[in-house]
């Protein structure tokens, strides 16, 4: 598919990460799903070649760039593997972003030069087994002792939690106090009290390493609190609605990688001495999903853009990732109906397409989060 509206930079800088995923990425990626471990390397790889970089500035260690050079960096290292651009995402766009935005210059002076290089990993800790969405149900607790937090509670589903060096985690410090008694914490996993579970095993994702961390009487210095207390969460949310542009460019690329697939398989599959190509009803389904993914594109592109420039996104954001997500599992389901029983197969990429797409629709807020966000928009 050819990018419209890209300019020359954004182009080269496209062209250079689908170089390396089709060299790197593509012919591992079966594998790295199977074996559902996640290839640490790819980080300090990552961050040799300034992607880890990507939208944080030049003096603090990154590569400069913003939101469409994210979007594209998203997009195309999804093309090659989903989960392989799941962990990059989550270290870069959610943990480490946060300490930028939220932290002092000690702390980004600290966690800040290793994270963008890759040779410190972090994750986001915000989920737990009676919370999602439900901001109010969040129960992990941080009771100030002196000079410290004490940590207790637990965080589930993860990403990174296996390997990650530091941990961005939310915790109520002033209970009954939803969004306004919330903040932040970078808690290192070797610190007393901290257990992270093994590696949850996963409808779709396979490469990524999620799991369950939990937090026994952890003593956390007040100097790893991010921002403000009680609103430090607050702060963090305008961070958080970036995810959403994230989500929205690896919907895209997951659906361009599936429909890459169809297009390939559905051009070399004979019947009788055509392809089955030459049946309407193929190419109708093919030039279908081609359309869904450009609008997809254009929405990502175009709440990006606003990003850059420094205006209002939300609705934005959650129009790109509502409709991309949802065309993402659209086209990930045609094209393993028309790969027929050989996508259906372990080995083959339409059924990874396929096992990967769903869980877009459920992070970073889901379709039905995003369609109140939306209307609250319109209907103001």
């Amino acid at each position: 598919m050819i990018d419209i509206g890209l300019t020359d930079e954004e182009t080269q800088f496209r062209d250079s990460v689908r170089a390396f995923v089709d060299r790197s990425v593509v012919p591992n990626a079966t594998r790295w799903d199977i074996a559902e471990r996640y290839p640490r390397e790819l980080f300090a790889q990552a961050g040799a070649l300034g992607w880890l970089g990507v939208g944080f500035p030049e003096e603090v260690g990154g590569s400069g760039g913003g939101s469409v050079m994210s979007a594209i960096l998203n997009a195309e290292l999804t093309r090659g593997s989903a989960a392989i651009a799941l962990g990059l995402y989550v270290h870069s766009t959610l943990a480490t972003a946060a300490i930028y935005h939220l932290g002092c210059a000690e702390q980004k002076a600290r966690y800040l030069p290793p994270a963008l290089a890759g040779r410190k990993v972090g994750c986001w800790g915000y989920a737990e087994p009676g919370a999602g969405a439900d901001i109010s149900r969040v129960r992990t607790r941080a009771r100030r002792e002196g000079s410290e937090y004490v940590l207790s509670g637990a965080k589930i589903y993860i990403t990174n939690a296996t390997f990650a060096d530091f941990m961005v985690i939310v915790a109520v410090t002033e209970p009954g106090q939803g969004l306004k008694g919330m903040s932040l914490f970078v808690v290192e996993p070797d610190m007393p009290g901290v257990a992270v579970g093994a590696p949850f095993r996963k409808l779709g994702m396979g490469a990524s390493e999620m799991a369950e961390i939990t937090f026994a009487d952890t003593r956390v210095p007040q100097d790893n609190r991010l921002g403000p207390e009680h609103t430090g969460f607050i702060a963090a949310l305008k961070v958080l609605s970036l995810g959403r542009v994230a989500s929205a460019a690896t919907a895209v690329g997951l659906g361009r990688a599936a429909l890459e697939e169809a297009l390939c398989y559905t051009s070399a599959r004979m019947q009788g001495d055509k392809p089955i190509t030459d049946h309407q009803f193929v190419r109708f389904t093919l030039a279908d999903m081609a359309t869904r993914i450009e609008a997809a594109w254009r929405l990502t592109l175009h709440a990006a853009r606003q990003v850059d420039a420094g205006g209002e996104f939300d609705c934005a954001a959650a129009m790109a990732k509502l409709f991309a997500t949802e065309t993402c599992t659209h086209v990930c389901e045609r094209a393993l109906h028309l790969c027929g029983a050989q996508g259906y197969m372990r080995e083959s990429n339409a059924q990874r397409f396929y096992r990967d797409c769903k869980v877009l629709e459920l992070g970073e807020g889901t379709s039905e989060i995003q369609r109140e966000t939306i209307f609250r928009h319109i209907g103001r």
